[in-house]
């Protein structure tokens, strides 16, 4: 039954996320899709309340009760951020915005890298909380057995992904370099722009330079006009 659950509440995420996008944006009734939006976490809170039941009952702790507890951790970890890039890429096919991509190269993308491992972690949290609690609840150790194993196993997927996560520290990712020689004729023709208005500053008022070194023809013909006078 609580396999059957966790399906249903994904389930019921991927519907009530579609749904609420749609609201949002096809319909224009935020509020409404806002409204959608924050339903979803009715759906974690009650496969929490029936896994407490069937423990409760007297059910023994087995696998499922342990892949609902890391189910509702990777909901409290990754769920927002799921919502919010789901809502990004809505808001960009709908309604124009910018769209939404994360840093690609360099220190942005480790960081970027490390708030999602940051999720993990919490998720990795919650979902040892969880476990905790139904080991306490059921407060007998030869039958916490299994509960302790997925315990394990969400602090070992919390490592795996926080070296992976290193990686973009340790190497980070460079972006690929321009094409040789890409820039060159800009580049020479803002220089000779400049040279062009540098020799426009340098000459006379009423001379018609385009380049510095009509400077030195102007002062040649001062020269030459002035030793005619003194002839």
């Amino acid at each position: 039954m609580i396999v059957t659950l966790i399906i249903v509440c994904e389930a019921g995420f991927w519907v009530l996320l579609a749904a609420g996008l749609a609201v949002r944006y096809l319909l224009r009734m935020p509020r409404t899709g806002l409204a959608l939006l924050l339903c979803e976490p009715l759906l974690e809170a009650a496969l929490l309340a029936v896994t407490a039941l069937d423990l409760r009952n007297g059910a023994d702790p087995d696998w499922t009760h342990g892949l609902a507890a890391l189910y509702l951790g990777y909901t409290a970890g990754h769920g927002h951020r799921t919502v919010k890039w789901l809502d990004g890429h809505a808001a960009h096919r709908f309604d124009g915005r910018p769209p939404v991509r994360p840093p690609r190269y360099g220190l942005a993308r480790a960081r970027h890298e490390g708030a999602v491992w940051l999720g993990t972690l919490i998720a990795a949290a919650v979902a040892t909380g969880l476990l905790r609690l139904a080991m306490w609840y059921v407060d007998d150790p030869a039958r916490t057995g299994p509960l302790e194993s997925w315990e394990q196993v969400a602090w070992r997927a919390a490592v795996i992904h926080g070296l992976i996560a290193l990686t973009y520290l340790v190497w980070p990712k460079r972006p690929p370099e321009p094409p040789r020689g890409a820039g060159t004729g800009a580049t020479g023709r803002d220089e000779a722009a400049t040279g062009d208005r540098a020799g426009s500053y340098l000459s006379p008022p009423g001379t018609q330079s385009t380049s510095p070194t009509s400077l030195f023809a102007v002062r040649a013909r001062m020269k030459s006009r002035s030793d005619r006078r003194l002839r």
